[in-house]
């Protein structure tokens, strides 16, 4: 079952504290979207990868991907203020229907047989996200106050990438810009408007690189795939 895929890399990853668009920050001689994008290079079903990007930076995510021989980015967007408004230039940008799925090009670790999962689940239902359940016991804090221990066996943490219906997820978006809702990711664009979202158990070594301990785990990760 085919697909496409959203990547948004137009954020400036502030709380990575290196200047810089964190995505061309390397991880074994690679820019981290480099990586994220060999995972679909190398799936059958990827019909192409719609990069949203600053403008600015348009020259060096091209010499790269020539470097290291990445073909299947067949289109170039401009990316927003918000990375909402990223994944909607993105999806402007697609006029044929499917499979559509938003990933953070600073998740280099998703496996295919993940994205595959969602796909079936998405063209079932028409939304479906990556989760793990929450290890960590949460507590509800208003200043530094803990208000309530939440229980967490009803709590998962939501990844990327997300699979829908492309006329769903494209309803939801044009839904939310009409009305200036900001979700806090795609999903909760298609949830508002009152669709079911279903859940496919991820793994957690799909982590979004946000901080600079999170190089130190996927140096890890990498060390760990490479001994496979």
């Amino acid at each position: 079952m085919t697909y496409r895929v959203i990547i948004p890399a137009a954020g400036q990853g502030k709380r990575m504290g290196v200047g810089k668009n964190k995505l061309f920050l390397e991880l074994k001689g690679e820019p981290i979207f480099i990586h994220t994008l060999k995972v679909f290079e190398q799936d059958d079903n990827c019909e192409g990868v719609i990069l949203v990007i600053n403008d600015d930076e348009k020259n060096e995510f091209q010499r790269s991907l020539k470097r290291f021989g990445i073909k299947k980015v067949t289109a170039f967007t401009t990316g927003g203020r918000e990375r909402q408004y990223s994944v909607f230039n993105g999806v402007q940008s697609i006029e044929d229907e499917g499979i559509v799925l938003v990933h953070d090009g600073a998740r280099p670790f998703v496996d295919i047989d993940l994205i595959h999962d969602l796909v079936v689940a998405a063209e079932e239902s028409g939304a479906s996200v990556p989760a793990v359940p929450v290890k960590d016991t949460v507590k509800k804090v208003i200043g530094n106050k803990v208000i309530e221990t939440v229980e967490r066996s009803s709590l998962w943490a939501v990844q990327t990438p997300q699979a829908f219906r492309m006329p769903l997820l494209r309803r939801a978006h044009q839904s939310a810009m009409k009305e200036s809702f900001l979700g806090t990711d795609d999903a909760s664009l298609v949830e508002r408007l009152g669709h079911d979202v279903i859940i496919v158990e991820g793994n957690y070594d799909n982590i979004k690189l946000t901080t600079p301990e999170d190089l130190f785990v996927a140096e890890t990760i990498l060390h760990k795939r490479s001994r496979k």
